[in-house]
């Protein structure tokens, strides 16, 4: 993709409106920006996250499997997580797949919870991605604003895509990384639901709990009633009251590294604090090791 373009000089993103993308959708095709759908659900199965794109997608948008394309393989004993990072080859392979290419914005949607479309978005990010969005209310936004959707494969439009990823475009974190952070006064933030982060209900993970010190801030609190992202006052009292700052640099994790940067996309997209970190592997990375502590309850 060349060289990050600096924050100031960025075209697109992080989050647009379906009015925004509905507007950068007109004119000749190489300026508009690839469509990838990444809708997702927890414990869904590619195939059927496939058959829904199938069923009704964002017209001349590719489907994106986040299972095979936005995660590693998991490894025998679970080090790191559940959805592990996703090497440079993967995603590259999988974006050109996508019709993805250096010289053209490309916005991620899923089905309206913005889980996946989410988790594209930071994969991309990271692997030097600046000219990426999110539609914010996803599919569902789209619709509800009367705009039009498509069934079965779309017919490709533009060339195959050609992008080419470097790494290091945020912050990617492990766990010695995340205790660093956390040794330093770092804030770090559990973006799982609340009954999960106090060790209640766990039927995700083999352990209950949360990291001693992270504060609750759950990713699904984040959005509005219509499935959009809160603004940013409302992001503001929401870390607060969490017991965070907004001056203070977020490392956030979640179960598997996917509601994590779901609560990162807002953060940076409302401009709430520094830009956050990420850790990728997540709680189900953390619990691998007996020797890291756990925490359960508020605190």
């Amino acid at each position: 993709m060349g060289p990050l373009q600096p924050e100031s000089e960025r075209t697109v993103g992080p989050l647009l409106t379906a009015t925004e993308l509905q507007g950068m959708l007109v004119g000749p095709v190489p300026g508009r920006p690839v469509l990838v759908d990444v809708r997702w659900s927890l414990g869904a199965g590619s195939e059927a996250n496939r058959a829904g794109y199938l069923q009704a997608h964002l017209p001349g948008a590719a489907f994106l499997d986040l299972e095979t394309v936005l995660s590693d393989p998991v490894s025998p004993d679970g080090a790191g997580g559940r959805h592990p990072m996703p090497s440079a080859d993967r995603v590259q392979t999988g974006l050109r797949a996508a019709g993805v290419r250096g010289d053209r914005p490309v916005v991620f949607y899923d089905a309206g919870t913005s889980l996946g479309a989410a988790r594209a978005w930071w994969v991309a990010a990271y692997y030097g991605i600046e000219q990426g969005a999110v539609l914010d209310g996803g599919l569902a936004g789209w619709q509800a604003a009367g705009l039009p959707v498509q069934e079965g494969m779309p017919t490709r439009e533009s060339a195959p895509g050609d992008v080419t990823l470097v790494p290091g475009g945020r912050e990617l974190l492990d766990a010695d990384g995340l205790q660093a952070h956390l040794a330093d006064g770092g804030q770090v933030l559990d973006a799982r639901p609340a009954d999960r982060f106090r060790g209640e209900n766990e039927t995700v993970d083999p352990v209950a709990g949360h990291v001693p010190g992270a504060l609750s801030l759950p990713a699904l609190s984040l959005l509005t009633e219509d499935g959009t992202f809160v603004d940013a006052e409302q992001l503001v009292q929401a870390l607060t009251g969490a017991g965070g700052h907004t001056d203070r640099v977020s490392a956030l994790y979640c179960g598997s590294g996917v509601q994590a940067a779901h609560a990162a996309l807002v953060l940076e997209a409302r401009g709430v604090g520094p830009r956050p970190a990420l850790y990728a592997g997540s709680w189900s990375d953390w619990i691998t090791d007996p020797r890291r502590p756990v925490a359960t309850g508020d605190r």
